[in-house]
């Protein structure tokens, strides 16, 4: 009998972006050239470094965190094509598992599909032991989905990715993860899979812009010295409402225990910056990790 192999339709092609091929290609092009994306293209073809990359990449409409995303992935296109994927959003709508990957199938775009490792999906349920295999949390997502044409427009179909989605982001839960992502990807290391780690989360939302950046600023403080506790407090003391602030966190976990020093802050702008309406915005950073 042959396996099946599910297929998870785009839940926001038409709205968080074009829903046509051309026009959505032009668009994640238009991020990387817009006066707040980083002003260039990526090379075409692999790059020249090796081994293992991790981001921090806002996930909104490309109208407004589109340039801001493009940062990071100008800085994920220098590594060789990588074998793995993994990205870690938050689930907006509550629906299904708190900590939820998908299993088995293909995630489609207007750009084509993308194939859910199956390995590293086993893997992770097992390092974790809370990580539970739900299609349903991923069904109307779109923290993780918009990340997928950015990356097929650098890697087109060479890799495969691990979606893992977050309702469940106290900080027992993001280091809990952190420590299972980190033995993942040293695993990945020692069979010389290339790989990247994505967190996906926009952050401060709906205050007045110089709000938001204040706040804003405090916590990405604490993201680039990778102080988990720190990042924590500030959003606990300042209600810092990022919404994927577990998916950062537990990427700034496995980020410390594989070995990285710090993150370097690429671009942060808000909704503000795009529209020009700053009473009321939301904050996107771009945040590279540094080994």
């Amino acid at each position: 009998m042959s396996r099946i192999v599910t297929l998870r339709k785009p839940a926001v092609a038409g709205s968080f972006y074009p829903a046509g091929e051309a026009e959505l290609k032009q668009a994640v092009e238009s991020s990387y050239l817009h006066k707040l994306g980083p002003g260039k293209l990526p090379p075409k073809g692999a790059g020249s470094s090796s081994g293992l990359k991790a981001c921090v990449c806002p996930h909104a409409g490309y109208t407004f965190s589109g340039p801001i995303a493009a940062h990071s992935y100008l800085d994920l296109s220098e590594l060789i094509e990588p074998e793995l994927v993994v990205i870690v959003g938050p689930n907006h709508y509550g629906v299904g598992s708190g900590v939820a990957t998908y299993g088995e199938g293909e995630w489609e775009t207007p750009l084509g599909k993308v194939a859910v490792d199956p390995d590293a999906t086993n893997r992770i349920v097992s390092l974790a032991g809370f990580v539970d295999i739900d299609p349903e949390a991923h069904r109307r997502e779109h923290s993780i989905e918009v990340q997928l044409p950015f990356l097929q427009r650098l890697y087109g179909e060479s890799f495969q990715f691990l979606p893992i989605s977050l309702a469940f982001q106290d900080k027992r839960t993001a280091r809990d993860l952190g420590k299972a992502l980190a033995e993942l990807l040293k695993e990945a290391a020692e069979a010389e899979v290339g790989a990247v780690l994505i967190a996906s989360s926009d952050l401060t939302h709906y205050e007045p812009a110089s709000a938001a950046k204040e706040k804003d600023t405090v916590l990405l403080k604490h993201v680039q010295s990778l102080d988990l506790d720190a990042f924590y407090t500030a959003l606990e003391r300042r209600n810092i409402t990022a919404c994927g602030f577990g998916a950062i966190a537990s990427v700034m976990e496995a980020c410390k225990l594989l070995g990285f020093q710090k993150g370097r802050l690429n671009a942060y702008a808000t909704s503000g910056d795009i529209t020009g309406d700053n009473e009321s915005v939301v904050g996107y950073p771009s945040v590279s990790f540094v080994q």
